[in-house]
Parts: C-alpha cells; structure tokens; sequence
C-alpha cells in the first residue's frame, strides 16, 4: 500500500478523531507531541493521558538495513516442504523486500494520523489508540492483540468499526475504538518487575476505560487478547457488558487430559470435536516449541533482539496455517494478508526492540490457555477454520453459559483482524446488537 493510499484511507479516521477533545483527549502537534522512544519508559506520568507521536530515528532505519543485507544465512533446509521450519527462500524474499521495497515511513505515518495516546497504570506507560466514531451512540470496545500480533493487526477493522456508513453498515453498529498495546509490546512500556500476566493485564484495561470516560463498553481479543479478554470478563468491572473473542478457551476437560497425555481421543466426538482435537493434537505435538522456549527461558533470546531477520523468522513459525500463508505471500501470491502488512508488523517489533519483553508474557502466564474460565458474562465466538483450533460450537455452549452469537467461518486464521477484517467486523457488529438494545 502506497503512502498515498494509507493517507486517503487515514482522513475517515482523521474526521472521527477530531471528536476526541469531549474527552480531553485532544491530538497535539508533532512539536509538542511525545516522541516515539526505542525504552518507552516505566511510567512518570500520572493519570494524565498524553498524546504520543511515532519517530522511529533514522539511523536506527539505516541501521536495521545493514543488518539485514549483512544476514549470516543458514544452508537450505534439506527437505521439500516447511517441517524443518520457515523456509530458506521465504525468508531471503522477506530480506530482499525490507532491505530494498519496504518503506517503514509509510507505516508510520499511517500510524501517527490516528490519535496515539499514553497513560500510566500501575506504574507502568501504557500506549493505546483511540479513535471515536463521529455517531454519537456508538459503543466503546477495547481490542487486544496477542502475540506476535500488535496494533497493526487492528488497523483494518478501525475504520468500518467507527464509521459504518463507509463501509456498508448503518449507524447504529458504530463503536469508539480503543487498541491498546499490551504491557512490553509496542509502544507500552516494558515492566521492569514480575507479575504482568493477562490478570494485571485485565485490570489495567478497566482502569483504562474507565479513565477514558466510558462507563458501558465491550471487549475483544484472540491469542493472548482473548486470555486478557476473558480475565476481564472475570473481573466484571462496572460498564463492560459483553466479550467477543476469535481465539476461544472451550477445550473440555477430558479432551485437554488427552492432548496432554498424547492418548486417542475421547469416544463420542462429534466430526466438528474430533476435528479440533486433531488440530490440537498436531499442535501440541509441533506447533509449542516457540512457546515452550518463551515460557521457560525469555530472556535467553538475545538473537532476536540482535538480528531483524532472525526476528522475523521466530515470528513467522508462529503456526502452521499462518506461516504457509505468509510464506505464499512471499512467493509473490495474493493472500489476506500482504507483504507490506507482515513486514510492518515485524518492523515494529525490531523498532521497539520488544522481542525478548513480549516474550516474557509468556513467562509470566499461569494460566492454562485453552482451558474454559467460567466466564459468566455475554460471549460471542467467531470460529475460523485455520485458527489454532476451530472451536465447535458445543464446546463453546458448555464452556459459555451466556454464549450470544457463535460464527463458524470457512476461511481465515489465527490473525482475523489482519487477514479477515471484513468478517470479523462483521460478527462483532452482529455479536453486540442485542447489547446496545439491553
């Protein structure tokens, strides 16, 4: 996408943004704005909201080139297929495109005409952006990434989010748009002690909207956002009123102790459950190791914070349906996702020099991730064949007594923002309708 095409697409967004000063939240300039920094900082603002601007300086892009045309390359796999990994000739199309096609400038001002904001929470500079729908009815709902998602795996649902009418809804499905960035990702800061698991995590977003003013508003998420998500859910603070997630926690207890255990599955699966099972099942047995690696030992992944190719790779095998995509996209196909978007995504990661402190998430979570939470409160489900599990809807009826909308799609995967905003969009117009008329 052209610098002038994102800007073109940024002016509905620009419009709605403009509302923002009825929360005192109003855009400064890019003299006055907060730059952008490689240590965003552990807090020192207070409550204040402080607009924040994206810089990222340019030494660090000359920089990141050298490194990247400087690759120390391993042989080629020795096998005709991805089972050894991300492929050789993938990854070298990815460093012939950053190093020579790729325009992190374009991204960024992307990123810069929404209205970027930080505020401190427990301690801690949380990022986040803010776009508000000029309807006035319309509903706040806070969007969580996961890993190795950001922000920019949010941007192609904002605008038909806030402005519907532009993008074949009506006014009354708009929302007010908030996409944080979660704690050591992005442009948040990055905790210098223990205990940012998606609890903490769940209780500084309802800090967060409540100091944004809103006072009855949804939430969404899918990987680790969906773990956030439901710990919301769990929370019930005053104003949240319902969650969509696209990464659901609904494996039944008998099933988990067979993934775990490595035994057949359960008698009496229905085709759609034994489905799953086998989607797990193939994960658990070579889809974990990055996860395995990031849990256990985090901070033993300084080549990622030293190599933008290295990075990339670790972020593209993050499951196998994704990296066969990805991987398609760079033998030049067309796919929902392009070039450009999976580049940007990396590139924020390597800017923010956040590699190692995402990963500590991973560390810090106690909770078993696919493990129904007791969540009481409205849910709806969006179920895409090419997630890490494609959640039947009678798993999800048990592990959701409250469940109001479950969506089975039959394309898409595990970055539905990013590859299927459409239908995502969508479901969480459908999913909340009944909700805006409680």
């Amino acid at each position: 996408m052209s610098l002038e095409t994102r800007l073109t697409n940024r002016r509905r967004f620009l419009a709605a943004s403009a509302t923002a000063g009825a929360l005192g939240l109003v855009a400064q300039s890019a003299a006055e704005a907060v730059g952008f920094a490689a240590e965003p900082g552990g807090g020192g603002g207070g409550s204040a909201i402080r607009p924040y601007r994206i810089q990222v300086p340019q030494a660090l892009l000359d920089d990141t080139k050298r490194r990247i045309l400087a690759t120390r390359w391993p042989d080629k796999e020795t096998v005709g297929d991805d089972s050894q990994g991300v492929q050789l000739a993938t990854m070298k199309s990815l460093a012939r495109y950053w190093a020579h096609d790729y325009d992190w400038r374009s991204c960024e001002t992307y990123l810069n005409n929404l209205p970027n904001f930080i505020t401190e929470i427990d301690g801690l500079d949380i990022h986040f952006l803010h776009v508000k729908s000029k309807h006035a009815d319309a509903l706040p709902i806070i969007v969580t990434h996961g890993w190795p998602g950001s922000i920019i795996e949010q941007l192609k649902i904002i605008g038909p989010l806030t402005d519907p009418t532009a993008h074949g809804g009506s006014a009354a499905d708009a929302f007010h748009v908030v996409v944080p960035s979660l704690p050591g990702h992005g442009f948040s800061g990055k905790p210098a002690v223990t205990g940012w698991d998606p609890i903490r995590i769940a209780r500084a977003w309802a800090v967060l909207m409540q100091r944004l003013g809103y006072s009855r508003f949804v939430a969404q998420g899918g990987d680790w956002g969906n773990a956030v998500t439901e710990q919301l859910a769990l929370l019930k603070p005053k104003g949240l009123i319902g969650i969509h997630t696209n990464m659901p926690a609904t494996v039944p207890d008998e099933v988990a102790k067979a993934l775990q255990l490595g035994t057949p599955a359960p008698a009496g699966l229905s085709a759609e459950e034994r489905h799953a099972f086998e989607q797990l099942d193939t994960f658990y047995k070579h889809g974990l190791g990055y996860a395995n690696e990031m849990a256990n030992r985090p901070q033993t992944l300084y080549a990622l914070a030293d190599s933008p190719i290295g990075l990339a790779a670790w972020m593209l095998d993050h499951d196998a349906k994704s990296q066969e995509l990805i991987a398609r996209v760079f033998a030049g196909q067309k796919e929902g996702l392009s070039q450009e978007d999976v580049v940007d995504n990396v590139a924020l990661y390597w800017f923010t020099n956040t590699a190692v402190s995402s990963a500590r998430l991973y560390w810090e979570s106690k909770l078993a991730f696919f493990a129904p939470k007791g969540v009481t409160l409205p849910v709806a489900v969006s179920a895409f064949p090419d997630e890490l599990y494609q959640a039947p809807e009678s798993w999800a009826r048990k592990a959701y007594p409250n469940l109001i909308f479950y969506r089975k799609h039959d394309r898409g995967g595990h970055f539905a923002a990013w590859e299927q905003p459409q239908a995502l969009t969508e479901d969480l117009r459908a999913a909340f309708r009944p909700l805006r008329r409680a």
